[in-house]
Formats: C-alpha cells, structure tokens, sequence
C-alpha cells in the first residue's frame, strides 16, 4: 500500500463521498421543491413525483455504467475514465441550483430536472464500475475486505457532511427563506467535492492490472460483449442481489428525512438533518467495523450472507419502535438499523470487483451495481404508493423492507465464492 495505491483508493473514496453528497442533498430537499416543480393542487403526487427523480437518475446509472465502462474504463483506463465523468457529475450536480420552477415555466420545470437527473445518473453510475475497479485492483486479496468498506464509506460520509451543511443553511434561511433560496446553495455546494475529487484523479496514476493488459494486447474491442458472453449466472445473481440492497438502501437513507417530516409535524429541518447526519455517522462506523470483521470470516459471500440475515432478523423490531415513538426514538432506531445495513455493503466492492473478469471489470462491476439501481430507484415511489393498500406507512415500508431483504439474500445463497483464504487472487484473470 504504497502512496499511489492510497491515491488510487481515494479517487474512489471522494467519487463515492460526491455521490452521496448529491444524492442525499436531493433527498434532504424532497419535500421543499415537491410544490416548487409541480403543481400545488396533486397532493401527495407532488411529494411521488419529485421521489420520482430518484427512479429517473437510477434507470440512467446502468446506462453510463455500460456505455463509459466499455468505451473508457476497460479501453482507455479505469483513471481516464473517472475524471472524465467526475466532471460531468459535478457541473450536473450543481446545475439543479439554477432551475426555474413550475410557476416560471410551467411542466417545462419537472421536464427539465428529470433530464438533468438523468444525464447526472449516466455518469454517477459510471463512477462505482471505475472507483472500485481502480481500488481493488491495487489491493492486496487479504486487504480488500476493510479497504473496500472504506470506499464504500464514502457515500455516507458525503451523506453526513451533506447533513450538517442542510442543517445550517436551515437554521441561516429560515423555512421561509430555505424555500426560496436556501435549497439553491445547498445544490451549489455540490461543487466543493466535486472539484476535489478532480484534483485527486488527476495526480493518479493508472492501476498496474491495466497496464499490463495494454502490453499484452489483452485490452478487448468491445468490452461489453465480453460481459454479455461470460457474464452468465454471476452477472445475474449479482443483479439480484443489489436490486434488493439498493431498494433497501433508499428507502431507507433516502427516505429517512422525509419520514422525520411525514410522522413528526413540526419538526424543523436543522433537527432533520442534524438526526440524519449522526445517522450516517454511525453508519461510517458499521461499514469500517463489517470491513474489519470480514477478515476474520472464511469467503466474501459467507460474509454477505450473515450481514444480510442480521439485518432481517432487527427489521421488524427497529421499524415498530421507529414509527411508535418519539423522534428520538426514531433517530435511535433508524441508527441501529444504519449501522448493520452499512455492514452489509463492506464486502460488497471485493465481491464484485472479483466476480468479473479484467478484460470486462469496470464495464461488469458498473452494470451489476447500477443495474440494481433500475428498481431500487422506485423504492420511495412504491412505498409511498401502497401506503393506502397498506393502509398504514409503517406497514408498507417495512413489507418491502422484508421482501427485498429476502430477495438480496436468496441471490447471495445461490452465487458463487469469489475468493476466500487459500484461494488464488482472481483479480488478475
């Protein structure tokens, strides 16, 4: 682990830490700008819709994670690759601070914010194919475990600094003055990490893995073919399991300010994000620990599967007392649950970056992320959209917490190990 390989780690850690910053600074405005871009006279359609958003931006994730993983990350360069789409990634990010609303330009306004999520989507989801390609190929096997957790972690520490600067501009602003122009800043704010992280890439150097494949000419003409040719049964399994992981996962930390506001009324927004920033500090110190602990357990997969069976075990408990309680309860209960859901992504980028072939890997560990996202993405929309089937949000958010909890679990069960002590390293295959 000499200088360049952290470099490397950390151009993963900050496009990851820029994912979540974005992605939540969305989530933390959800219910400011619902009534701004739609009419004011749907209702609760207005709230759907903007989570709509999230659906928009996670149908265009597998897409950029296809079409930059197969002309950039596997022909020209994991590095090359990455600064090309942090780029893209931040001046769209920031964008969303300049829109006009609905009652400036009509449904132009919606139409507008659902192009612009979705072209920040393409290159948000070439990130994770690159990010921890680049990482784990520069990683030692043993390493991998603890190392990727710390990539991982960089969405909720984006998550947890995104909190506290809601949270200020909140208490700055006021709701009134939030409302009008506080929710612009804090989309404005996007560019900080953003041009971070383009500083990191830009002093990084590609990983030794590539550049050995462009000496023996092993680099393919079109990676995405050979994804599709060998893929198989892993590629598939791998879909299945983060379809069930990414519907959790936003429906969960997407959704848990707006829980805050929907259940606790009156509460104010620096209350909401200051709970939801200690949430995800919490959730830092669940995906190090599941990092950490994974080198004590035989098999990434093994490991993935006792995460995930903990996780339903504290489902039922944590969403009764969550949504019976006080909003203190709720910021207990929804920390609990943060810190073992954040176990079960450690793992997550050795697993994947192990499972596909170099030739393919940013290309395959992209879509097999992203790809997942294309359900996951329509999490919040669905669950707010059965709360009258359900007749109760409790009981609709914790159905598709179990059924898709079962479903990432079931996935898991049928794949096959990656690697586990006394196993060759298949990252160089």
């Amino acid at each position: 682990m000499n200088k360049q390989t952290w470099l490397q780690v950390l151009s993963a850690y900050f496009g990851w830490l820029m994912d979540g910053y974005t992605t939540i600074a969305y989530a933390l405005v959800a219910t400011t700008i619902a009534p701004l871009f739609f009419p004011s006279n749907i209702g609760v359609l207005a709230l759907i819709a903007t989570f709509g958003g999230f659906a928009v931006e996670a149908l265009a994730r597998p897409i950029g994670a296809l079409v930059f993983g197969n002309y950039l990350g596997d022909k020209l360069g994991r590095r090359n690759m990455l600064v090309i789409t942090i780029l893209g990634f931040s001046i769209l990010a920031g964008s969303k601070g300049l829109l006009p609303t609905y009652s400036v330009i009509g449904i132009f306004a919606p139409i507008i914010l659902y192009i612009i999520l979705f072209f920040e989507g393409m290159f948000a989801g070439a990130e994770y194919g690159g990010g921890t390609t680049l990482s784990m190929e520069s990683v030692p096997a043993k390493y991998r475990s603890p190392i990727g957790a710390f990539v991982q972690s960089g969405f909720g520490t984006g998550y947890f600094i995104v909190s506290f600067v809601f949270a200020a501009l909140y208490e700055f602003y006021g709701a009134s003055g939030f409302s009008t122009i506080g929710w612009r800043v804090l989309f404005y704010t996007t560019f900080i990490p953003g041009i971070i992280t383009l500083i990191i890439r830009y002093i990084t150097k590609e990983t030794d893995v590539f550049e050995k494949m462009k000496e023996k000419k092993e680099i393919m003409k079109i990676p995405l073919a050979g994804l599709i040719k060998k893929g198989g049964r892993p590629l598939i399994f791998a879909l299945m399991f983060t379809t069930g992981l990414l519907f959790i996962n936003t429906i969960t930390f997407s959704f848990y300010p707006s829980i805050f506001f929907l259940t606790q009324p009156g509460i104010s927004g620096a209350t909401v994000g200051t709970y939801v920033a200690l949430i995800n500090l919490v959730s830092l110190f669940g995906v190090w620990f599941g990092g950490l602990l994974a080198m004590l357990i035989p098999g990434r997969r093994l490991t993935i599967i006792i995460y995930t069976i903990i996780f339903i075990i504290l489902t039922y408990p944590i969403a009764y007392f969550a949504f019976t309680g006080s909003a203190e309860q709720k910021f207990i209960m929804f920390s609990i649950q943060a810190f073992f859901e954040a176990m079960i992504f450690a793992t997550l980028p050795a697993f994947l970056a192990e499972t596909f072939s170099k030739t393919f890997r940013a290309t395959g560990v992209g879509f097999a992320y992203n790809g997942g996202a294309i359900v996951g993405g329509f999490g919040i929309s669905i669950v707010l959209s059965t709360e009258a089937l359900f007749r109760s949000l409790f009981i609709s958010w914790t159905v598709w917490l179990f059924i898709m909890s079962i479903l990432a679990l079931i996935s898991m069960i049928l794949s096959r190990e990656t690697w586990k002590r006394g196993m060759p390293d298949a990252i160089e295959a």
